[in-house]
């Protein structure tokens, strides 16, 4: 499917329609009203739900930067790989061990940040590589969001992002949400063209003594995403005075 640049109206709306929100409530109420209207009625008319969109193409509208195709044939991409896979393999052998700090952890989700730490480690110390953890907006370095890790070849200045994800071996074709990128303007990581990289790590499902078991390390340059398009709020916004009608003990 080829897909045209994101409107601009309606992809400020997907980045922040609580801003919108925000902006409209300064207005006069017949005016916000019908921005409301209007704007709620183009977000269902996009059907949002149901479109899938390249993974690039959201990258590009949301941050201004390109993502690379990996290219087998270019040395800093050549380089990237062999430290990467190297990475890996040595990660996955330490982790698996009787020993290792994974095996005393009550959720799987918490063994993320181990692989996430060795892998900095290694990465680090290959001599033509540099790698960290992504610098926000701010200029703080930030753990949570997409993507969790910062790959530099440093003679050529490429940049790669890298973000290790666990998923069970069995629900490897599961069609439930693994992956997902928020492009909030604040808290965005992403300041680079660059080659986007998601390495898979499959564990045998085991609580509490999980084994690890294969790796694939994926190209996101051709990768599409879906929207889930929802109206949220919070316990801050539900539990207002205004809103209760009851209460009780």
């Amino acid at each position: 499917m080829n897909l045209s640049p994101i409107n601009t109206l309606i992809w400020s709306s997907i980045l922040s329609i609580a801003t919108l929100s925000a902006k409209a409530q300064k207005v006069d109420e017949p005016r916000a009203a019908t921005t409301d209207d209007a704007l709620v009625k183009q977000l269902l008319a996009e059907d949002l739900g149901i479109r899938s969109f390249l993974f690039s193409q959201v990258v590009k509208s949301s941050t201004g930067h390109e993502v690379v195709p990996f290219d087998k044939e270019k040395v800093a991409h050549q380089t990237a790989l062999a430290a990467i896979q190297m990475g890996i393999k040595e990660s996955i052998v330490a982790l698996n061990r009787a020993d290792s700090p994974i095996k005393k952890l009550r959720r799987i989700n918490e063994a993320s940040r181990y692989f996430e730490d060795l892998l900095l480690i290694k990465l680090d110390a290959h001599p033509d590589l540099s790698c960290s953890i992504p610098k926000n907006t701010k200029g703080k370095a930030q753990r949570s969001g997409y993507p969790d890790m910062r790959i530099e070849h440093i003679a050529t200045k490429t940049v790669f992002y890298l973000d290790p994800k666990l998923f069970e071996n069995k629900s490897r074709a599961s069609s439930l949400r693994t992956f997902y990128f928020e492009p909030k303007t604040r808290t965005m990581k992403i300041h680079d063209d660059a080659v986007h990289l998601l390495l898979g790590i499959s564990h045998d499902g085991v609580d509490g003594n999980w084994t690890f078991l294969n790796w694939e390390l994926v190209d996101l340059s051709k990768f599409k995403v879906r929207l889930k398009a929802e109206f949220q709020a919070s316990n801050k916004d539900l539990y207002r005075k205004g809103n209760i009608i009851s209460s009780g003990e």
